[in-house]
């Protein structure tokens, strides 16, 4: 599913009123939209609607007058001069045909709701002074609020707060949703999202052309490796998983398991040697093989149906781990690369960017902030949102970035990006990145592209944390892929 800045969502507006549909039109269905889910509420509940304005407040106008209309108690805070209304905001305003109080000076119900309809989704600067006040008393009335397109406050583009934002029991939005309904920190003033159908078609957004998803399988189940009938372990990739040494062995078994669970035909643990007897009586499925140092891996290298590495679980960032990199990488494989390897580059960033735009096969990264702050700070921007940020260092270096965190953000270097939306509280555990490395590079091996299996990998990793429950820990994880993947499988279009 597309997901429209505030830019793209006007635009949507436009063409669907080229196509027939009038702006008064769009203004009533998006208010009557928000009055209905306001209409849940029993008929004695008092409801405050403040309104700014722009386009926000005229669907704030239409809801209040709808609400007015079906029986409840309804008043109205304007914020701003009533002259500064224009166009079909203006006409919902003469149509609401009852006093208007000011916005910063009215007092608040008891008991009740607020329907904030003061800003919306383009808000492009901070809330200061008088306006901040008004916010700061909305989120201390302890009043339910539902907020019109987005919370007021949050930047619709990049999740930001912008100084203050209102605090939302609930959300309407119209068409599609924004990127600041799934960004942090905006997403958690958001509270429950719906998503109104006001009458724009579908056929605007080939015009469109939006670039940022919800990363949901109807972005990638096309090109998921799905078992077929025919196949075999062989047609299936060779995964390789580089170990640590006998003190950090946990992260590339976890990585192994599951890129097998995802699919991989075969796995490989590479193993230094004072680890290999560790992982010998730790594994079954999964084989190992001795790799001592970056002569080691030139060596596993040779065999070309090794088509798929996963590089970084509990490596050290040191130079040796720097070089089992620039080796895989001008390898032509399939390369996920995290954690130790990518802090291995703090102080190589210019020789790392340029080793990745020459790799010879596809590259994702999957770097927590910290990781991300210490490669890529100086490409991105540190004071950057998320999507820019990791936008700009995809297409820096030609690979997929996996921005992890609550609101992990898959980019391309194409400039597609996805935002995740499954992904619980419980996954904040030790090893759960080396899981979802794993199932990335497990995908990778099974030819999967790598923006697409980097989506897919982040969502099969967040619906298995959501099968478990409380209690998670990252040993669960690649046992509850089963499920994951038989829920995946319901969802594949017959």
């Amino acid at each position: 599913m597309e997901l429209l800045t505030p830019s793209e969502m006007a635009d949507a507006d436009r063409l669907a009123i080229a196509e027939a549909t009038t702006a008064d039109q769009l203004l009533e269905r998006a208010g009557r939209a928000v009055a209905d889910v306001a209409a849940r509420h029993p008929f004695n509940t008092p409801i405050l609607v403040l309104c700014g304005t722009g386009l926000n407040g005229g669907d704030g106008f239409v809801a209040a007058r709808i609400l007015r209309e079906r029986g409840y108690r309804v008043r109205l805070g304007l914020l701003g001069p009533a002259s500064a209304l224009g166009g079909e905001v203006a006409y919902a305003a003469e149509k609401w045909g009852q006093p208007v109080e000011n916005a910063l000076a009215l007092s608040f119900p008891r008991e009740g709701i607020i329907i904030d309809a003061l800003l919306g989704a383009g808000l492009s600067r901070d809330i200061g002074g008088t306006l901040a006040g008004l916010v700061e008393r909305i989120n201390a009335s302890g009043l339910q609020v539902i907020a019109v397109d987005l919370p007021s406050g949050i930047d619709g583009a990049t999740g930001q707060i912008r100084g203050v934002a209102v605090k939302a029991r609930e959300t309407v939005t119209f068409f599609r949703r924004k990127p600041g309904h799934l960004l942090l920190p905006g997403k958690l003033n958001c509270g429950a999202v719906r998503v109104a159908d006001i009458g724009i078609a579908d056929n605007v957004l080939a015009t469109i052309r939006p670039r940022t998803f919800v990363n949901q399988p109807d972005l990638w189940q096309p090109g998921f490796p799905h078992p077929e009938p025919a196949g075999h372990k062989y047609a299936r990739g060779h995964l390789v998983v580089l170990s640590a040494g006998i003190e950090g062995t946990g992260a590339a078994r976890l990585a192994a398991k599951a890129g097998l669970r995802v699919g991989a035909g075969l796995v490989t643990v590479a193993s230094p040697s004072d680890a290999l007897a560790i992982h010998a009586a730790s594994l079954d499925a999964i084989m190992v093989r001795r790799c001592d140092g970056p002569e080691g891996l030139a060596v596993l290298l040779e065999d070309a149906r090794r088509n798929a590495f996963v590089v970084g679980p509990a490596l050290p960032p040191d130079e040796e781990t720097r070089a089992k990199v620039d080796l895989v990488l001008s390898s032509s494989r399939a390369v996920l690369i995290d954690a130790g390897a990518l802090s291995a580059f703090a102080a190589e960033r210019i020789h790392f960017i340029a080793t990745l735009r020459a790799a010879l096969g596809p590259v994702v990264l999957t770097p927590h902030e910290g990781e991300f702050a210490r490669v890529f700070d100086d490409i991105a921007g540190k004071h950057a949102a998320k999507l820019d940020r990791a936008r700009a260092a995809a297409e820096a270096t030609g690979a997929v970035i996996v921005l992890k965190g609550a609101d992990t953000v898959i980019a391309a270097p194409d400039g597609r990006a996805a935002i995740n939306a499954n992904a619980p509280p419980t996954l904040a555990t030790a090893g759960s990145g080396d899981v979802l490395s794993g199932l990335i590079g497990g995908l990778l091996a099974q030819s999967m592209p790598a923006f697409e299996a980097a989506s897919a990998a982040v969502w099969l990793h967040g619906e298995a944390a959501n099968l478990f429950g409380p209690g998670l820990t990252a040993d669960d994880l690649p046992a509850m892929l089963p499920k994951a993947l038989a829920a995946l499988a319901s969802l594949r279009p017959s």
